[in-house]
């Protein structure tokens, strides 16, 4: 199902990198992998994430083709151009990963980090009709007014107008569903992009537990729901930032060999 993109691009000058925050982040990318593969958020070796550069608007970090999440380390993720060039890093992007990637943190630049997953629960939403989300419980609440839904599957992203449409589909929200597909969920920062991720999978594993009672849900009054959301996003960044900080504790605990 994954294509590896053969890019035609040659190696080109990084010029100025913060080294220490490229390390971090480097860091941060292979904790969210691992942390997604003990949870089962991706799909084989087909799945991407991407996190620009930091101090950069024309470099991001993804994975290369042909790792599971399980087995990324922070020195296996590429260094790419928006253009297709990898400059740092062994092997290439997967086709996919280049067109959505590239395209979305080149259209939306407040999107430094997007996570691109088949998680199971929130993927399972993007096949039924309607809105994905019915905001019938607390946690569905963080995306509140955030969501978007790309209704034209095309079949595989394997050139850039997928990407300008994904993007262009994204708009102001945050995270999209991929009908027929997947999710996209981007955020300002690593951190904030895997709290979202993992707090999206659960709004949809208790959504489809609640629909296979056979009950009728009972959404969130809007005015409520939009209260919720506003006290929630105020304390977005630091949770993220906890939330990631604890995958890295247990990570250096269990699995160590992932910040090499």
């Amino acid at each position: 199902m994954a294509h590896e993109l053969r890019s035609v691009a040659t190696r080109t000058e990084t010029g100025s990198i913060d080294r220490a925050a490229l390390a971090e982040a480097r860091v941060d990318l292979a904790a969210c992998f691992r942390m997604a593969a003990r949870l089962g958020l991706e799909e084989g070796i087909c799945n991407h994430f991407s996190a620009m550069v930091p101090g950069r608007d024309d470099l991001f970090l993804v994975n290369p083709y042909g790792l599971a999440f399980a087995e990324i380390r922070a020195s296996d993720l590429l260094v790419c151009t928006l253009d297709g060039a990898v400059v740092e890093g062994e092997g290439q992007p997967e086709a996919t990963a280049f067109f959505i990637h590239a395209r979305l943190h080149a259209r939306l630049p407040r999107a430094r980090a997007a996570f691109h997953t088949h998680m199971p629960n929130a993927t399972a939403l993007c096949m039924v009709e309607g809105q994905p989300l019915a905001f019938a419980g607390q946690t569905a609440l963080k995306f509140y007014g955030r969501v978007a839904v790309d209704d034209a599957y095309n079949g595989l992203a394997l050139d850039s107008n997928e990407g300008d449409r994904i993007a262009a589909t994204l708009g102001d929200a945050d995270v999209v569903f991929l009908r027929n597909h997947g999710v996209i969920v981007t955020g300002p920062t690593i951190a904030e992009a895997w709290d979202d991720l993992y707090y999206l999978e659960r709004a949809a594993e208790v959504q489809l537990k609640a629909m296979s009672s056979g009950r009728p849900l009972v959404p969130v009054p809007a005015e409520i729901a939009r209260h919720a959301v506003a006290q929630m996003r105020a304390g977005d960044a630091e949770s993220g930032r906890l939330h990631l900080a604890s995958l890295k504790r247990r990570l250096a605990r269990e699995e160590p060999d992932f910040s090499q």
